[in-house]
């Protein structure tokens, strides 16, 4: 049976609602689970889950939201000519190239601003710069016609890193030592960028597009790792997110859901899945990879409170990364304690690392 049909309007609130900046709320229903358990194992489930909260709310400071925001060095540099293909840099103070985390905002490609970037002091008192893009986002791409609209917010993800790289030298950047953060969509294309063969054209007569697209490490928080709507439902049944990617937003004609058009479009758009999906560009050579999720703790096949941020994403990643041979730690309410707690920690620890011989 088709669910209740919802308008690309509603779908929009609902992404919205999902996106990076009320994560936090969300994620608050994950206190509910303990009325199923005993007082003394609610309570210390409760008490858990509150701490787990307070220390995502600590490293996940979104820099819009600071009572004393940090100007960038750089604002609204433009990567492109379009309007929305903009950047924000922030240089830490170095008298030696500095790493540089690159920061791709969340919102289900269709929401929020480059000012949602978070940790920015922490990378900088670290001694690694930052950059914040903005993207043009799906809702455009699918009014312009481009198939899959997908390919916007992804290939300007890519040009903006290889314009940040191209100023390298005169933003005093290490372009060797570049990692990818953001949350939500944001998430999924910092992993899309990780895990994608290098998108630098050698023989292009475009300098910026002669600049590599690799990184050297990734962490992000709330990713979906998958863009293939039957393993989507497999992981997490109560899942209706992803179909926008694609331009599949529904048939109000025939009471059909995004998501359920997505899912019955599988077999004619898996080439597009193939290519934009992370979970399946995943090969030996990819950077390591941090993975935090703030909402339920994973349990694959049932359904979960916030679907789209669900932590089973990152229990399926992490499965392939391990079986391929490439690092991928995994955070979420509950879990075994990790050498970093956090993708900031992670992110950190990996660029400021020294350099091995070859």
């Amino acid at each position: 049976m088709n669910k209740k049909y919802l308008p690309e309007s509603v779908m929009t609130k609902k992404i919205i609602a999902g996106s990076l900046g009320l994560m936090l709320m969300t994620a608050l229903a994950v206190n509910a689970a303990a009325d199923d358990e005993s007082p003394a194992a609610a309570k210390a489930d409760k008490a858990a889950t509150s701490e787990f909260l307070k220390e995502y709310a600590a490293f996940w400071n979104t820099e819009s939201t600071q009572p004393v925001k940090i100007p960038p060095t750089l604002a609204n540099v433009p990567y492109g000519s379009d309007e929305k293909q903009v950047l924000d840099f922030w240089q830490a103070k170095s008298d030696r190239p500095t790493p540089l985390v690159f920061f791709i905002h969340g919102g289900g490609w269709n929401a929020n601003d480059k000012d949602k970037v978070t940790s920015v002091s922490n990378y900088l008192a670290a001694g690694i710069s930052v950059v914040s893009i903005n993207y043009r986002f799906v809702r455009a791409a699918t009014a312009a016609g481009i198939k899959p609209p997908v390919k916007w917010p992804l290939y300007d993800a890519a040009r903006a890193l290889q314009f940040v790289r191209s100023k390298a030298k005169e933003w005093n950047i290490d372009k060797t030592r570049i990692g990818a953060s953001g949350g939500s969509a944001g998430a999924c294309s910092s992993l899309w960028l990780a895990f994608h063969d290098d998108l630098a054209d050698p023989k292009s007569a475009d300098p910026i597009a002669r600049e590599s697209t690799r990184l050297l490490c990734a962490g992000v928080v709330g990713a979906q790792t998958s863009l293939d709507p039957k393993q989507m439902k497999e992981w997490i049944p109560n899942i209706t997110y992803g179909g926008h990617a694609f331009g599949l937003n529904g048939d109000k004609a025939k009471k059909l859901s995004g998501f359920q058009q997505f899912l019955d479009s599988r077999d004619e758009i898996m080439p597009w899945i193939k290519e934009y999906s992370p979970y399946e560009l995943v090969t030996a050579d990819d950077p390591p990879v941090y993975l935090y999720y703030n909402t339920d703790a994973p349990a694959i096949g049932k359904k979960q409170k916030n679907a789209t941020h669900s932590s089973n994403f990152g229990v399926k990643l992490q499965e392939k990364m391990k079986a391929t041979g490439v690092e991928c730690d995994l955070m979420y309410p509950g879990a075994p304690a990790l050498k970093y707690s956090n993708p900031v920690e992670f992110l950190i620890a990996h660029l400021k690392a020294e350099k091995t011989k070859s």
